[in-house]
Order: structure tokens, then C-alpha cells, then sequence
């Protein structure tokens, strides 16, 4: 992937038309559905969400973000957005997901080609968890990880596992349904064991659930340096 060098007033351009496609996207719904294909409303994150998550990584003034699920895009072009305010000489998205041309006929991607954010980004169609190791082993370093792949709790484990190697020591990762007990159980291990420390007032405005309160996204600053306790010291966390 090219680096990417903004001149003086492309960036401000470039925001207003990632601003311009998430607002439609929102308003109006992704261009198309595929036949059978996973219900928009169902699997999108929110835009107040997408705001807060783009206002994080904002304040978090991250440069390179790891992604895990692409779908109609919602988080992906916020995080866009996010990446083109901070005004990194080279923002990188790398946008993991093996189902964008099956399940969603490359509507997502298709969103973020509109918003002119494939200068920044890259799509994997392999899944995570195949690909994480091979990112980690690279020796690439992000800022910042959000997850919102798969929901079964070993998958959701080892994609933490090679991003508490990928993101920087201090750095965030950010996740999606953190209310579904598989999501919530696997980031329970990296925070019981390996000090991985919730930041329960980063969102705090965004969707709960309104029979138990509980928050759909989890936001957690990986320790700095890294923690690799000894097995002896384990502690179950679920």
C-alpha cells in the first residue's frame, strides 16, 4: 500500500465527502441489500456510536487502525473520518473481512471507494484470525483495533490474542456487542489476566441495552509495556 502525503486543503475536502456518504448511508441505507443478505439496521453500528467511536480515536490522535468486519461500512467510514482529521502523513485502515463479496456483494467497500478513502485503506477477504498472525509476525503496529467480526468466543479470543501484539503497548482496542456473553468472556481473559483496563466513560452516550444497561461497545487501553504473567498466576474470569 502507497503512503499517503495530504496537500494543504485536501484534507478538509476529503472529510466533508466521507461526511457526505456517512450521512447518506444513515438517512437513506446502504445503496443496495443482497438477496438474503444481513438486515442493515441489524448489523450496523449506530451513527451516534460511529460518532463517539470517531471522536475517540480523534482524541486518541491515531494514525493506523486495524479493523475486523467491513459490512455496509458505518464504523469503517467514521474511523476514515477519524483518521483524515488527525492529519497523519500516513493514516493506514486495514479492514479485515471474509465476507464483504459473499454476505454483502462489496457494498461496503463500494461505500468507501464513494468516500474516496481507498487512498487509506485496504481490504483483506481472508478471515482474521488467519491473517492476524501473519500481521503480527510482519511486525505491522497499529494505534487502534475495532472488532466487530465474528461472535464466537474462540474466534473473538484469538483476534484479541494477535491484536494485544499488533496494537501498540498504551494503545485502544474497541469492541463491538460486548453485551453478547461470547464477546464479553473472551475480552473478560485479557482483562483479568493481562491487564488490558476498561474505559468505561469513553462512550458514554453510546446504545445500552434497556433491560440490564449493559453497553453494547467496550473501549480497553492495553497496558504499557505488555504483561505476560506467569500460567501459575492465572485467574478464571468467567
Amino acid at each position: 500500500m502507497n503512503s499517503i502525503v495530504q496537500p494543504d486543503g485536501v484534507a478538509g475536502e476529503w472529510q466533508h465527502r466521507v461526511a457526505a456518504v456517512r450521512r447518506e448511508l444513515s438517512e437513506h441505507g446502504p445503496p443496495r441489500t443482497p438477496d438474503g443478505g444481513p438486515d442493515f439496521a441489524t448489523v450496523t453500528l449506530p451513527e451516534r456510536d460511529c460518532d463517539q467511536v470517531r471522536d475517540l480515536l480523534v482524541e486518541e490522535r491515531v494514525g493506523t487502525v486495524v479493523e475486523i468486519g467491513l459490512a455496509y461500512a458505518s464504523s469503517a467510514l467514521a474511523i476514515g473520518e477519524a483518521l483524515l482529521r488527525n492529519g497523519s502523513r500516513n493514516p493506514r485502515h486495514v479492514l479485515i473481512d471474509p465476507f464483504q463479496y459473499t454476505a454483502y456483494d462489496g457494498v461496503g467497500w463500494e461505500l468507501l471507494r464513494r468516500a474516496g478513502l481507498d487512498d487509506i485503506a485496504e481490504l483483506v477477504t481472508e478471515p482474521s484470525q488467519r491473517y492476524l498472525p501473519r500481521l503480527a509476525d510482519a511486525g505491522f503496529v497499529a494505534e487502534a483495533a475495532f472488532v466487530d467480526g465474528s461472535h464466537h468466543f474462540h474466534n473473538v479470543f484469538v483476534d484479541l490474542h494477535f491484536l494485544g501484539h499488533i496494537v501498540r503497548p498504551g494503545g485502544i482496542v474497541v469492541l463491538d456487542d460486548v453485551w453478547w456473553p461470547s464477546v464479553g468472556a473472551a475480552v473478560a481473559y485479557f482483562e483479568t489476566n493481562l491487564g488490558w483496563r476498561p474505559i468505561p466513560d469513553a462512550l458514554a452516550d453510546g446504545t445500552a441495552d434497556p433491560a440490564s444497561g449493559r453497553r453494547r461497545i467496550g473501549v480497553y487501553r492495553l497496558p504499557d509495556p505488555r504483561s505476560t504473567p506467569d500460567f501459575k498466576e492465572f485467574r478464571p474470569f468467567c
